[in-house]
């Protein structure tokens, strides 16, 4: 459903740092005493994400990035149309994230449910995110702000 996909238009529900945890004022970084904590950078309200914190290289154009949990049966079905499309679309990677493995970069993305996905452009800036199981058509629309 298209409604599913968020934007610019739309962050409330997004994970954001509280004061006083991580290395404050919005960002965590790792190597700097915070416990190995994953480092989502944001520049004003941008997310943005890179290949170290992903555990995986970003596509040349975009990346669709999907947190999925073992016994998510949306998140099989996700995972096809993700790769689906990531073969159609040349420079597009499909990332996939074990979202019980990875706790830290869920609290600090905000993830509450599997799957989510969040489309990247080719900086790792998040352009767009969609809980639940996307359609096919609604990935393809999402990548076009990416591309």
């Amino acid at each position: 459903m298209t409604d599913r996909w968020a934007g610019k238009e739309r962050k409330e529900g997004r994970g954001r740092r509280r004061e006083g945890r991580g290395t404050g004022a919005g960002s965590a970084g790792t190597g700097d005493g915070s416990g190995g904590r994953a480092a989502v950078h944001r520049h004003g309200e941008e997310e943005r994400l890179t290949a170290a914190e992903l555990g995986a290289a970003l596509g040349e154009r975009a990346s669709l990035v999907q947190f999925s949990s073992a016994f998510c049966a949306p998140c099989r079905a996700t995972r096809r149309i993700l790769g689906e499309v990531a073969g159609l679309v040349p420079g597009v990677a499909h990332i996939e994230i074990d979202a019980e493995a990875r706790l830290e970069l869920v609290r600090d993305l905000g993830v509450r449910r599997t799957p989510t996905v969040l489309v990247l452009d080719s900086g790792g800036r998040v352009v767009r995110r969609a809980a639940g199981q996307p359609r096919k058509a609604d990935v393809i629309a999402a990548l076009g702000e990416a591309v």
